[in-house]
Formats: structure tokens, sequence, C-alpha cells
């Protein structure tokens, strides 16, 4: 592994990944072309006959070729089956190609089809198929290692000075014009060319024979899922020296046409290059030796017809790196540092810069913990952060920390919960679209979901919410009127989301409310229904009275109010030892018939009050009589220890003991 310097980690935002990928370097004996489409590095030792190396990510192949004079370019099919060589600018060779055996002995080759056309280049598409860029124009073949033969499929006539392709969106686009502004995209599928809509980039003034747009200030990308044409633009003036530099972003819609939509802001002038990371369009500025970050996701200035943006953080250069070389023994290695933004850096899509010389193919990696200190604005920061991958944990101690640092963040708290819950709501709306098939309507409090369909990378939700952020609160620094504050405004939120609140968020207001002493806000909360009713909720309430004795009563009317918790309430009575009331409130919702004798005679029997089980068993024979025609208990009731302990305590009397159970059982206050 490499190493990067620790000096200044926080000041950071860019990386080179750990891990480059190590070629040969480019000497006067090896030339090193690269393939952005597999990502390869290709060194070419003396044409091929001493040998060729091929670097990768997925690949490490080493192989010999016969000289057949200088190379182009030199490019690997998509499934490795077929190596392409150009070495004139009429004609590409093939060679079949194998892990297990190598290359193959026998080449093939197909010439262009365009009468005195010179090819600019090449590019594997889909399959086996392959795009050959002229100044003419485009042709697209079918390769078939099988046969060995090269068919053609299409093609199109224009003009063509340059092109650049994007593999993820098979986009190609070509310079056309005797000043080079005009742009003709085309979107390339399966055996076929679709032309998009052409389009003018502003030409400017330009020095005499050259063109307008030059191909290295050209990037294609797919930015939020949408394909983007990013373009550096220099002020006008030949001099680049002098005036500030923009670059444009044009939006492919729906593969169609081509519209201006942004316009980054750099401020400064000279050589630039372009990385895409995550979605963020990364500016590299050859002369401050420092890098822009933009994301077009979030607000800009709009001037009616483009949005305009600046950096989200202030320029700042990429890590130092260094380099580990050999020493003067075999087994010692030196520590190198490497230059930075050097002239010898060649940068690719999306994120790799290549240092022929170094020998070096690194990927530009985004350091979040570092961007999160360089964001001031709280807000954008975690619209920002949602929009990233393997951003999750980095966005809630994010959310945590202005969660814990009250009252000061009491102003955007509620834009925050309202920005999470928002694309919460919409990642469940999808889950229940893909389950069911139907689209949910919007919510009834009138928030509107997602727009743009954005797919936001990622999500909290209340279980995210509950464990590690609303149940960490320090006691001993945050104020219980804070706590709570918070707790209610996500609770809030989430209600304006017309999203169901789990009931572990109320329990957590309810103990924090008790934990806190806070009785007199907990008892309004409860009295006006801030928090929904429920029976876990009711359980809780019963298990907090030794702390809070008003909270049985609460309890109780919670459970009454949900109206389907007859059995609970009957038990909270007894368990009580409220037996009679118990009674009355199963017969006033006409459940007296299915109540278990057992449990209120066992009540009774534990109160030791002769004359309390005397009515409670009068009571139930009663029953029995009028079910059964018979005062006995069924042997299913399993009363026969309530019946010995009744004639235990009555053997001998008149069974009277004075008690009148029906009207003790109907005078008793409900809840008394």
């Amino acid at each position: 592994m490499e190493s990067t310097s620790s000096e200044g980690n926080d000041d950071y935002y860019l990386e080179l990944s750990p891990d480059p990928v190590r070629f040969e370097s480019i000497s006067p004996l090896t030339n090193v072309f690269f393939d952005d489409t597999n990502k390869q590095v290709f060194a070419v030792r003396s044409e091929g006959v001493i040998g060729v190396l091929v670097k990768g990510p997925e690949h490490n192949l080493n192989f010999r070729m016969e000289d057949k004079g200088p190379i182009i370019s030199i490019k690997f099919s998509l499934d490795m089956n077929i190596l392409a060589i150009q070495r004139t600018n009429t004609s590409v060779e093939f060679i079949n190609y194998s892990s297990a055996s190598g290359l193959d002995n026998v080449e093939y080759s197909q010439t262009c089809k365009g009468k005195n056309a010179s090819i600019l280049g090449f590019v594997w598409t889909h399959s086996n198929e392959i795009l050959f860029v002229t100044d003419h124009g485009v042709e697209l073949f079918l390769v078939v290692p099988e046969k060995r033969t090269v068919k053609a499929l299409k093609s199109l006539s224009l003009g063509v000075n340059w092109f650049v392709f994007c593999p993820q969106s098979y986009l190609v686009l070509l310079s056309s014009g005797t000043i080079g502004n005009q742009m003709q995209a085309l979107h390339i599928t399966p055996g076929n060319l679709h032309k998009l809509t052409k389009f003018e980039m502003e030409a400017g003034a330009t020095k005499p024979g050259k063109l307008a747009v030059s191909e290295r200030d050209v990037a294609l990308a797919v930015l939020y899922g949408t394909p983007s044409i990013i373009v550096l633009r220099h002020q006008p003036g030949i001099n680049r020296s002098l005036g500030t530099a923009q670059v444009y972003v044009y939006t492919v819609h729906k593969m169609l046409t081509i519209k201006k939509s942004h316009i980054l802001k750099l401020d400064t002038s000279g050589r630039f290059a372009i990385n895409v990371i995550d979605n963020l369009i990364i500016v590299h500025h050859q002369a401050s030796e420092t890098s822009m970050i933009f994301d077009i996701k979030l607000p800009g200035v709009s001037d009616g017809t483009v949005m305009h943006h600046t950096s989200i953080a202030a320029p700042k250069p990429i890590r130092p790196y260094s380099l580990k070389v050999p020493g003067t023994t075999l087994l010692e290695q030196l520590s190198q540092p490497c230059l930075l933004y050097s002239p010898g850096w060649v940068v690719f899509q999306p994120n790799i810069i290549i240092d022929a010389k170094l020998g070096c193919l690194w990927f530009v990696k985004l350091r979040l913990e570092s961007l999160v200190k360089l964001i001031p604005d709280k807000v954008l920061l975690v619209e920002f952060l949602m929009q990233r991958n393997d951003s999750k944990q980095v966005l809630m101690q994010v959310v945590k920390e202005n969660v814990t640092q009250l009252p000061s963040s009491l102003l955007y708290m509620s834009t925050i919960f309202d920005k999470l819950n928002t694309v919460y709501r919409n990642h469940l709306e999808n889950e229940l679209q893909s389950q069911m098939g139907t689209p949910l309507q919007i919510g009834s409090k009138g928030v509107a979901t997602v727009s743009e369909n954005i797919k936001y990378k990622q999500i909290i939700d209340q279980s995210d919410m509950y464990t590690y952020i609303l149940s960490k609160f320090p006691e001993d620094t945050t104020e219980p009127k804070m706590v709570v504050w918070i707790l209610l405004e996500y609770i809030r939120s989430l209600a304006d989301h017309d999203i169901p609140v789990q009931h572990y968020l109320h329990e957590l207001v309810i103990t924090t409310l008790v934990h806190r002493k806070a009785y007199y806000q907990l008892h309004q909360l409860l009295q006006y229904h801030v928090v929904a009713d429920s029976k876990p909720l009711a359980c809780l309430l019963l298990s907090l009275e030794s702390l809070y004795p008003a909270a049985h009563q609460l309890a109780l009317d919670m459970l009454k109010r949900l109206g389907n918790a007859h059995e609970e309430i009957m038990e909270v009575l007894l368990s009580k030892g409220h037996i009679l009331p118990a009674l009355r409130y199963v017969r006033s919702v006409g459940i007296i018939d299915q109540v278990s004798a057992r449990k209120f005679l066992e009540a009774a029997k534990t109160s030791n009050d002769p004359k309390l089980f005397h009515s409670v068993y009068k009571f139930f024979e009663n029953r029995n009589l009028r079910l059964h025609n018979t005062t006995a208990f069924t042997r299913g009731e399993h009363c026969q220890t309530y019946v010995q302990h009744f004639k235990y305590l009555f053997q001998g009397t008149d069974n009277g003991c004075n008690s009148d159970t029906n009207s003790n059982v109907s005078t008793m206050s409900s809840f008394g």
C-alpha cells in the first residue's frame, strides 16, 4: 500500500487511491495507451515484440505481438475475447484472445468504409460491436471472432473534428463545423445509431486555425442518472490568463434533446481538468494546485434558463501523497512524495488520473469527513450528504451533532427533519408502489414528495433516528425542554409527511419527560393527544406509576379511548384490587358473559375480604344460572378451588352475608 501524508489531514476533501495501478512508465522503448472503457493501461514495449503488459482494476495480462508498425491505439473488447489494434488511419486489426491460450496467431482487419476517410479513433460498444469514428462520420461494425470476420451494421456521414465517448450512457459527442462549435450527439444501442438534436456551443474569439471548442475541454458523464456534457469554457479572448473560466453543463433529455442547464463559476483562469466523483463535478486547477467541488443538485442562482453554482467548499489541494520506491538494497523501500497537479498528469472520466512518467493510475476519492467541516450551512450539508454513496454514518453523525447543539440549532432543525422525512416518505411510497403496482396519493397535509424523481442514496428512517440519535441525548448537558422539543419536532415532521409514527418514539417522549420530572408537560401532552394513544404506550404509563402516580389514571383513560382494550382495562383494575369496578366495566361494554370468573374470584380471594368474595361469587352464580340454568360452575372454568373457599367461609350460614351484590356492582364509579 502506498502512503499518504498525515499532515493537515482535515484540510483535504480529495485524495488519491492508496493502491494505484502500477505499470511500466513511458520511455523510448515503451509506449503507454489507456482504454477508458475497460479502465486498462497498455504498456507496449518495442511495438509488442518484447511484450505487452495490460494493467487494470480487474485484469493483469502479459503477451507478445509481432511488430507490424507503430501502434496508434489498442483496446480489448468488453468480454476480453478480441484485441483491436489501430496502426494506420484507415483500418483496425483484430486478434482473438483467450485467457488459456493467449493471442491467436491469425489477424483479421476492417478498413473504414468512407472514401478518403481517416479514423480518428474507435470504441467498443455493446457485446462485440465496435464503432469507428472518422473525419467523415461514424461506422458501426459487428466483429465475429469465431469466423474472424467483421460485418458492417450502420453508418452516418458527417464532417468530424473530434469525438468523446461515454461508456456509461453509450453516448458519443461529435464536433463538426469549420470552427468546431457545432455538436452532434449519438446514442449507440445494440446494432443501431440514434441521432439526437444538434446544438451549438458558444464560439467566442479563437486563434486562426484553432477550433472554438477543443476535445480536452469536454467530458461526458452521468450526473444523477442523467447523461450530461461538461464543457470547460474560457472567457472570450486569445489569452487564457485573462479573465476567468466557467464550466457549462448540458443535460441530455430522454436521449432526444440537449440543453445547457448549469454554469459553474470558477473565478480563476488557467489550465483545468475535470473529474466526476459520486455525481459531483471536480475541477482541478493546475496553477493554484487546488481542486473545486460542485453539486448541481444543490440550490444555485437561476437567471431564468440556467442555474449558476459556486463551489460548495473553498478550493483545496488533493491530500499529499507519497509513493513507495526501491531503496539502495533489495529489501529497502523509500517513500517518495509525488508531485500533485503535475504537467504529466492526464485526467480521464469519471475519476481517473494517470501519470505515465511515474507509471501510476489513481482513482480520485472523496473524503466526506473532511468536507463536513468545510460546509457551514448545515441544511445544505445534510442535503449534500443524502446524495452521496457510503455517507450514512457521516450523515447521522452530522444530524446527531446538530441535535445536541441546542439551542443554537433550533433555527434549522425543523428544516433538516423535513428534508430527511421528505426523502423517507418518498422511499416508503416507492416501496409500496413496487409491492402493489399502484401510486400513493400525496399526503393529506399537502406535503409534496421528492421532486424530479431523484433517487437519494441515504435514507434515515425512524429506527435510525431512535437508535443512533434521539435516544442518545447526554443527560447532563442537554436541557429537558430542548430534548422534548427535538422529539416532538421530529414527530411533527413525520406527521406532516403522513408517515405513521412508531410507538417507540412516543414511548421515548414519555420516558424522557418522566425521568426529567417534567410531569406537567407529560400530563398536557397526553391530555391534548399530542402523543398518539396506543396499547404499548398505556402499558408504559402503567409501569411509570411508581415515579408518577397519576400515570395510572392516564393509562386507563388512554385504554378507554382506544375502544379495543377492554381486556387490558379489566386486567389493570384487577391488578389494583378494583374488583367491583372491573365487573361493572366489563358489564358496561357488553363482555360480561365472556370474561373469566376465575380471574375475578382469585382477585377477590386475594383481597382477604369475605364480604367482597361473597359478592363476586354470587354475581357469577347468577351469571351461571342465566347462561346454563344452574348456579354450578362448569368444569372448564376451573373454579373448584373457589367453590371450596366459599364453603369454608360461609358453611352453616344463610349465605346471605347481608351483601347486595347487584347494588354494589351497579352503583360504584367506573374507575373508583
